[in-house]
């Protein structure tokens, strides 16, 4: 009888080591997830915490001289970023007149501040408006009134950005108050100034007390198919899951988290700083990420967890090769768009840490986490997964530009290891909550009539592969929309940017491969109007007037006419694939020279130290 029960355990051994190999970790990973959630959907009845605020305020009581966040050499306790947003929440109630549910825009790069007035503004019942400090102009405006912002903080380092835009910021009755504590200008209030009278005692606690999960508490913008950004809608519920995703993936309350990303994207703000907090943890706060501080930084601080985008990976493999390079702490990494090349490069320069993939968008309803670590793999799914979050990957004409659909109008299944494109299932379990302001914009991200009639979809954009294991790969983005350094493009506003030259007729943009760089580097094909010539020096002057560094475009081809599809769309896709290349394409091609601050001719020449190498870009 011994024998026979050894034999079935060695056999059921071998049947999950050939067959399931991940089913254990796969089980253990959605039951720590599902408990989660079960907690969620039980605070209102338990009366436990609802809020990533109120998570704050719970750590802040018990660990209060913890340090919550190291930036510059500085360290900020959990007790001393409580009273100062308590003093902020303060002054933005009885200075500048805040009342609960009233949206307030924040332009404000990274430092304490920006955590102390964002959750200042959260004490004192407001909704925020995380703006992107690279917008411009235009675009600034276009932010203030989709989301319904009637006050912007700006931080002491952006009052230039806002300049151009001021007057018409106080025609719309639209309140400046800036972090400092003085000001050149009549009608830019200050802040600094009111803290040191203010009290640092909590403001009453139903200010900020909520109802409901999904009632919004930020707005993050996003680039996404129709041209200017976006305020996607964020939820209780959205942030509660977001700062969940390091404990997720194993980060505990000793940790040390290193965030070099922006604070106004989602993922340094929700995740990496909702993060922190949810674990009790630190972090070390960058300005702006810098490849050659990052291991001196960790060293420095005895960092264990790192936030990152592939490009960032990219940055540190391409430094110059120092002995120190496995010395430190360093664990885990936790991002998304890092390359298979990449990661086996990394791995072997620094050292057995764990890169934990999270595929997602802002605004999206659906989320894939790479618990496994298998290199390339945006993300697992399995059989429980699909049981609970409902996704299809369904057949994408690429040359055509739209969906492969049957006799009778529905959408077709890939199969297993094809690309297609994923959708995610729009339910009351799975909602989508949109963006702020226009239904329009979020009704175009659904998908209705699908699979079945009746049936709704949020539409990602993204072309991905799911092998048999179950691990999901991302292939492409479909539509008006690249990335590129970290950054979501999108071609219609730029398009629209470019238009404004006086010598360009029409303007086709799009994203296309550089070796050894992560995401697309943009292009536009243009033609001109009758009787101009190309101007690259005016072009250059006008795209670092109009647009942020990532969405200029890097190359131009001259055509003499625009090439459209049969149902008169812009054609992209002969386009994307003929790429850059002088050799095999005839039309005249240029390419950005930051030093001549021109669009210049682009030779063979040029083309061949892009592709090895040595023309940044």
């Amino acid at each position: 009888l011994l024998v026979t029960w050894r034999v079935a355990v060695l056999s059921l051994h071998v049947l999950h080591r050939l067959f399931f190999p991940f089913f254990l970790k796969d089980l253990l990973f959605l039951l720590k997830v599902l408990r989660y959630g079960a907690q969620l959907e039980l605070s209102g009845v338990t009366r436990t915490v609802r809020t990533v605020l109120q998570r704050f305020i719970q750590q802040a009581q018990r660990v209060p001289d913890k340090p919550f966040i190291i930036y510059d050499g500085r360290v900020h306790t959990y007790r001393d970023v409580d009273a100062r947003s308590n003093k902020l929440a303060h002054v933005f109630r009885d200075s500048v007149g805040l009342r609960r549910g009233a949206c307030v825009a924040l332009l404000m790069s990274n430092e304490p501040d920006f955590v102390c007035a964002w959750l200042g503004l959260s004490k004192a019942g407001c909704s925020v408006a995380f703006l992107n400090i690279n917008i411009r102009t235009k675009g600034l405006l276009h932010c203030f009134h989709c989301c319904g912002a009637s006050t912007i903080v700006i931080g002491a380092d952006m009052v230039e950005c806002l300049e151009p835009i001021l007057s018409s910021l106080l025609e719309d009755d639209i309140q400046v108050w800036v972090m400092k504590a003085h000001s050149d200008h009549p009608q830019v209030h200050t802040l600094l100034d009111k803290l040191e009278s203010a009290s640092d005692q909590p403001v009453p606690a139903a200010l900020h007390a909520t109802s409901s999960l999904r009632a919004p508490t930020l707005y993050i913008f996003t680039s996404g198919t129709t041209g200017l950004p976006k305020a996607a809608v964020i939820t209780h519920l959205q942030s509660l899951k977001a700062a969940a995703g390091f404990w997720a993936f194993g980060a505990k309350s000793d940790d040390v988290v290193y965030i070099p990303l922006p604070l106004y994207h989602s993922a340094a703000s929700l995740i990496g700083v909702g993060g922190t907090i949810h674990l009790g943890a630190t972090c070390v706060l960058k300005k702006k990420f810098s490849a050659s501080q990052f291991w001196q930084d960790c060293r420095t601080h005895n960092v264990t967890i790192f936030q990152y985008i592939g490009e960032l990976c990219r940055y540190l493999c391409n430094q110059p090769q120092v002995n120190m390079e496995k010395v430190h702490k360093v664990r885990m990494g936790v991002g998304n768009g890092l390359r298979q090349d990449v990661w086996r490069e990394f791995l072997s320069r620094f050292g057995n840490i764990k890169m934990c993939e999270v595929y997602g968008s802002t605004e999206g309803n659906l989320c894939f986490m790479n618990h496994i670590g298998k290199i390339g793999a945006v993300g697992r799914s399995n059989f429980f997964y699909r049981l609970l979050f409902k996704y299809d990957l369904v057949k994408f004409d690429m040359v055509m530009d739209d969906l492969v659909k049957d006799q009778r109008g529905f959408c077709q299944h890939v199969e297993t290891g094809h690309t297609g494109l994923l959708l995610s299932k729009v339910s009351s379990t799975s909602p989508f909550f949109g963006y702020v302001g226009s239904k329009h914009l979020t009704e175009r991200k659904i998908l209705r009539n699908v699979l079945v009639k009746g049936d709704a979809y949020f539409n990602t954009g993204d072309l991905m592969v799911e092998d048999h294991q179950g691990f999901i790969y991302f292939r492409d983005r479909v539509g008006d929309t690249f990335r590129w350094k970290g950054e979501n493009v999108a071609t219609t506003e730029v398009s629209e940017a470019l238009g404004l030259v006086d010598f360009i007729q029409e303007v086709n943009v799009y994203g296309v491969e550089v070796p050894d760089h992560e995401g697309r580097a943009g292009m536009a094909a243009i033609t001109l109007r009758p009787g101009f010539t190309f101007d690259g020096r005016k072009l250059f002057h006008h795209a670092v007037r109009e647009l942020p560094a990532y969405a200029r475009p890097l190359f131009i081809r001259l055509q003499e006419e625009m090439e459209i599809t049969s149902t008169f769309k812009q054609q992209k896709f002969q386009l994307v694939q003929s790429g850059f290349n002088p050799s095999t394409i005839s039309d005249p091609l240029y390419v950005v020279d930051n030093d001549q601050r021109s669009y210049v001719p682009l030779t063979a020449d040029k083309y061949s130290t892009i592709i090895c190498g040595n023309h940044k870009l």
